[in-house]
């Protein structure tokens, strides 16, 4: 059984932390350590990204059985799960599936829906870039600065990027697997099934992640939940306004 890749701070009820597509636990850093002044905080890498291992095989399935393996490892009782987009997607269906090892669930940013392929620019633009001519962090940036305009996208993806030998650039991330298993990401949750604990959906108020049309939808799955939206920011809201995200996920968690 290979075992995710994790960094644990504080200590307290287990506060477990999945970040989204394209992402690693490092992203959840400054909110991760002031949550663990009140929680003991597991800071998770996902397969096929970050430090966690490698696999061809691809999905929210085995995300969850992931998920699961880590618990059972750690021996975590009485969990709490946050999931931002992708890790939105692995925490409800991890929810739906062992409801018993969820005390309580926070979703940043994605509903339960399915989602068109919506990547596809940011793997043209990564598969684009070829280590062996771009061996410095700006030629790199360089590429993919011609496809990804928005520069909060591009400092996002180029965090990724990291000495894999001297001289040598590489992904943390397993762009070919991600590539390959793009449609898998925006999978809806499996239908007919639900998680009735306290479950708190955050929403940025500037992204169209979750919607007026998928608030019925996420209170069939959802039925203890409640949408909470973080002004002034768009898909990455936890980024963009973390005093009001960190504000509501203490007040939800106290």
């Amino acid at each position: 059984m290979k075992l995710l890749h994790s960094t644990i701070i504080g200590n307290g009820q287990p506060f477990v932390i999945l970040h989204g597509y394209f992402g690693m636990s490092d992203n959840w850093k400054s909110l991760g350590t002031k949550f663990s002044e009140n929680f003991e905080v597991h800071l998770i890498d996902q397969r096929n990204h970050g430090r966690s291992f490698h696999t061809d095989d691809f999905d929210y399935e085995l995300m969850v059985e992931d998920l699961y393996n880590y618990i059972q490892h750690y021996h975590l009782k009485y969990t709490i799960l946050l999931g931002h987009s992708m890790g939105g997607k692995v925490v409800m269906q991890f929810a739906v599936t062992y409801p018993e090892l969820v005390e309580k669930l926070i979703v940043a940013d994605i509903s339960p829906r399915s989602y068109k392929p919506h990547h596809q620019t940011i793997l043209t633009a990564l598969n684009t870039v070829n280590f062996s001519l771009q061996n410095t962090r700006k030629k790199v940036a360089d590429v993919l600065r011609i496809y990804i305009k928005e520069e909060g996208i591009l400092q996002f993806l180029l965090k990724n990027v990291y000495w894999k030998t001297k001289g040598k650039l590489a992904y943390r991330f397993n762009l070919q697997s991600l590539t390959e298993h793009n449609s898998e990401v925006g999978k809806a949750l499996p239908s007919f099934t639900h998680f009735d604990g306290n479950t708190l959906f955050l929403k940025g108020e500037n992204s169209n992640y979750i919607t007026e049309d998928d608030k019925p939808l996420i209170e069939a799955y959802f039925p203890n939940s409640k949408i909470v939206t973080i002004k002034n920011a768009g898909h990455w809201l936890h980024a963009e306004n973390p005093i009001q995200f960190y504000e509501e996920v203490i007040n939800f968690l106290t």
